[in-house]
């Protein structure tokens, strides 16, 4: 499967590396009325719901009519526009002002990415990634001082040490075991428990660790599974909060489950055919998770041999 195929994947903007090294240049774009400028409110995403939804993008005339104050983020050209993000929560705009002047809504990114185009999910996935990443980043991991943006929000400087400090992505592995006519799927505390929904093995790649390690190490963690055979599959980028799927099939050399019981509620080897019910949402067995995750791609590719 092509990477690009996956929500959140195939950002269309050019993400300006020239550009962004020029203050005078960012300074500018901001003040440019073909500027384009996409409105978030906390973690929700601005859409307008018309013929068909999309996303809520105003001009640089919203920064003074608003009295924004927070510097835009910068994230990229297309059709040599600039784009930017602002968090108009920042500014203390209500948020019904803002529904009623653009007629538009604000919606978490998840079920708002499965409203509108893929390439606008790709962008909200930059940038909601990128909102939370400076409010994280208000000061200096260093000395503790503040930090302020450069680079149209590529980069944080430290006003008292001089560190920089750059956007996080944290590499996350998530795998499908086979065995075969069986997969192995879990159900973790949390989320997919409310659910009754179980997904391929997943959990955050250590330092100094190959995916390869990770993948192997997280199996026999989680389901005291050995495996073999680990093939890379696709990657996704997940934006809640800046993570990258790292997607692999592999195969398993034992099969007698051990799980861990902190982690994980149930961990089952589930047969082919009732995979194929659940791909239909007809099994009464099991939910498996929808088209915008990652596992939902690994899943079908094994169950249909693809």
């Amino acid at each position: 499967m092509n990477h690009s195929s996956h929500v959140f994947s195939g950002n269309p903007l050019n993400r300006g590396h020239i550009e962004r090294r020029s203050e005078k240049w960012l300074s500018e774009a901001t003040r440019d009325h073909s500027s384009r400028f996409l409105l978030f409110y906390g973690s929700k995403v601005g859409l307008l719901k018309h013929q068909k939804t999309c996303l809520l993008w105003t001009n640089s005339q919203f920064i003074d009519d608003f009295n924004i104050q927070t510097t835009p983020i910068f994230l990229g050209l297309m059709n040599k526009k600039a784009h930017f993000v602002i968090n108009a929560e920042e500014s203390n705009i209500p948020i019904k002002t803002l529904c009623s002047k653009f007629n538009c809504s604000f919606e978490e990114i998840r079920p708002a990415a499965e409203q509108i185009s893929k390439e606008e999910a790709s962008i909200i996935a930059q940038a909601h990634s990128q909102l939370i990443w400076h409010q994280n980043a208000i000061y200096c991991s260093s000395c503790g001082s503040s930090t302020s943006i450069r680079q149209g929000g590529h980069m944080r400087l430290c006003g008292n040490c001089n560190t920089e400090h750059f956007p996080r992505t944290n590499p996350v592995m998530i795998v499908l075991v086979s065995d075969g006519d069986y997969c192995l799927l879990g159900q973790s505390h949390g989320r997919l428990a409310n659910m009754n929904m179980y997904s391929a093995l997943a959990g955050f790649i250590d330092q100094g660790e190959s995916i390869e390690e990770a993948v192997t190490r997280e199996v026999l963690e989680e389901a005291g599974i050995e495996i073999t055979d680990i093939k890379y599959h696709s990657s996704q980028p997940w934006p809640l909060p800046h993570s990258l799927m790292i997607g692999c099939h592999a195969v398993a050399v034992t099969t007698a489950i051990h799980k861990d019981e902190e982690e994980m509620i149930d961990v089952q080897w589930f047969h082919r055919d009732d995979i194929l019910l659940a791909l239909r949402n007809s099994s009464e067995l099991l939910s498996i998770p929808g088209p915008t995750a990652i596992a939902h791609h690994l899943i079908k590719s094994w169950a249909l041999e693809q």
